[in-house]
C-alpha cells in the first residue's frame, strides 16, 4: 500500500506514516508519496547535495551511540536516505512510492544496515570498521571520602570544540574548500634531507600551508565565526552524580561529549574519582578502618567512647565490664561502614584497631606499686643460680646502634678483604 507524507518532518521527529494514494504536485515535481523526503525534511525538489546535507545532520543526532532509545528512527532516516540518495532508486520512488521500491526487490526489511549506510557516508569501511569517532577526553575529578559516602552532585565546566553553526563545519563559504595543492589532501609533507655524502633521510612532517587538514580555504571565503577552523571553542557545564558507594579510580561516562570535528563522531567525557585521603577513616571495600587511642585504665576497666561518622551522626561505643582491650585488638561496629554501590541502604562494617597508651614513668610512687601489683595478675616468678650472668637494661639509641654498625663496617675495610675471598688472575 502507498503511503504518502501528510506531516512534515522536518526536524525528523514524525510519529507516523498517513495515507496518500494519489500522486501531489510540490513544486514543479509530481511524486507518488513524500514520507522519504518528509523523514529527511527536504522538498521533493531538494536537490542530491541538500538531501545529503539533510542526512548528516539527522544522523549525527539520532545515532544509536548518542541516542540509545532512537534506534527505529535512525533507521527510518537510514532507509530514507539509501532510496533518496540513488538517482534510480529515487526516481523508482517518485514514481511508484515505497510499493514500487518494494517490488524492484528492495523490501523495507532488506535494507542495507543502517549502520553501513553510516559508515559510508562519514568515510568509514562498513560493518568491520563502524564509525570513525573522536577521542576521548579524560578529567580526574578530587572528591572526599563524605562525597563518596553521602553522595553529591559537583558541576563541571569544560572547554570543547563544537562545530561550528554559522558555516555547518564547512570552513566558509559552499565550495570554497578545496585539495591542499602542496601536499596534495594527504596532510602531510615528505622532505628529503641530505646527512652525509651518499645518505639521505626521509622526514614526513604535517604540512604546513593545510595544517594536516588535506584542504584548505582561500582566506577571503573563509568563515567569519570560525576563521575557516570549521570549529569554535565553547564553555560547557556538565553535571557529575557521585552516587553512594563509588569508589576511588571510579569513571563515570559522558557519551558524545568529547570535542566535536566535521563527519566525526564525537568521543565520550570521562570523569575518573580520585579520593582524598581522610583524617580518621580509610577504605578498605565496604568497610571504613580507624584507630583509636585508648588509656591503660580504660583497656582493663572499660569504657564509652563517641565516634563522629561520615554523615554528621554520633555513635556511642561502650566495651563490657571485665573485658581486656589488648593493644591492637580489632573490634567492628555491623552495618556502620561504606554503603554499598546501588545498593545504598547496605552498609560494611566500621572496623576500630585499639592503641592502649600506657602511663610515663613514674607515674605511680614506688610506695603504691605493692598495692597496685596485689590487684594485677601475678607476675612470672625465675629461680636465679650462680652462673647466670645479671645485665642492666639501658636505652635504646637507633642513631647510635646504625653509627656503631657502620664504624664496624668501615674498620673491616681498611683491613682489606677478608679470609677465603680471592682475586681472579688471567
Amino acid at each position: 500500500m502507498a503511503r504518502g507524507g501528510g506531516q512534515n518532518w522536518t526536524s525528523g521527529e514524525a510519529e507516523g506514516r498517513t495515507e496518500n494514494p494519489e500522486p501531489e504536485e510540490v513544486g514543479a515535481k509530481m511524486v507518488k508519496e513524500t514520507e522519504y523526503y518528509d523523514i529527511l525534511g527536504v522538498k521533493p525538489s531538494a536537490a542530491q547535495e541538500e538531501i545529503k546535507k539533510a542526512y548528516r545532520k539527522l544522523a549525527l543526532k539520532y545515532h544509536p551511540d548518542k541516542n540509545p532509545d532512537e534506534g527505529e528512527k535512525f533507521k527510518l532516516i537510514s532507509q530514507a536516505y539509501e532510496v533518496l540518495s540513488d538517482v534510480k532508486k529515487r526516481e523508482i520512488y517518485d514514481q511508484g512510492g515505497e510499493q514500487a521500491i518494494k517490488e524492484g526487490g528492495t523490501t523495507s526489511g532488506n535494507f542495507s544496515s543502517p549502520m553501513d549506510i553510516f559508515d559510508m557516508f562519514f568515510g568509514g569501511g562498513g560493518r568491520m570498521t563502524r564509525e570513525r569517532r573522536g577521542k576521548n577526553v579524560v578529567h580526574q575529578l578530587s572528591v572526599s571520602l563524605e562525597d563518596i559516602y553521602n553522595g553529591v552532585t559537583r558541576k563541571l565546566a569544560l572547554q570543547k570544540n563544537v562545530i561550528c553553526e554559522k558555516c555547518e563545519g564547512v570552513g566558509g563559504k559552499k565550495g570554497s574548500v578545496e585539495k591542499c595543492p602542496i601536499c596534495k589532501g594527504r596532510g602531510m609533507q615528505i622532505h628529503i634531507q641530505q646527512i652525509g655524502p651518499g645518505m639521505v633521510q626521509q622526514i614526513q612532517t604535517v604540512c604546513l600551508e593545510c595544517k594536516g587538514q588535506g584542504e584548505r580555504i582561500n582566506p577571503k571565503d573563509r568563515c567569519e565565526n570560525c576563521n575557516g577552523c570549521k570549529v569554535v571553542r565553547e564553555k560547557k557545564i556538565i553535571e557529575v552524580h557521585i552516587e553512594k558507594g563509588m569508589k576511588d579510580g571510579q569513571k563515570i561516562m559522558f557519551h558524545g561529549e568529547g570535542d566535536q570535528e566535521p563527519e566525526l563522531e564525537p568521543g565520550d567525557v570521562i570523569i575518573v574519582l580520585d579520593q582524598k585521603d581522610h583524617g580518621v577513616f580509610q577504605r578498605r571495600g565496604h568497610d571504613l578502618i580507624m584507630k583509636m587511642k585508648i588509656q591503660l585504665t580504660e583497656a582493663l576497666c572499660g569504657f564509652k567512647k563517641t565516634i563522629k561518622t561520615l554523615d554528621n551522626r554520633t555513635l556511642v561505643i561502650t566495651s563490657k565490664p571485665g573485658e581486656v582491650i589488648k593493644h591492637g585488638d580489632l573490634k567492628c561496629v555491623r552495618n556502620e561502614g561504606m554503603p554499598i554501590y546501588k545498593a545504598p541502604l547496605e552498609k560494611g562494617s566500621l572496623i576500630i584497631q585499639f592503641l592502649v597508651i600506657f602511663p610515663e614513668k613514674h607515674w605511680l610512687p614506688q610506695e603504691k606499686l605493692p598495692q597496685l601489683e596485689a590487684l594485677l595478675p601475678p607476675r612470672q616468678k625465675i629461680r636465679i643460680t650462680d652462673d647466670m650472668d645479671q645485665v642492666e637494661l639501658k636505652e635504646f639509641n637507633p642513631n647510635e646502634q646504625n653509627w656503631r654498625h657502620s664504624a664496624e663496617a668501615y674498620e673491616e675495610d681498611d683491613e682489606g678483604p677478608r679470609a677465603g675471598v680471592q682475586c681472579q688472575t688471567a
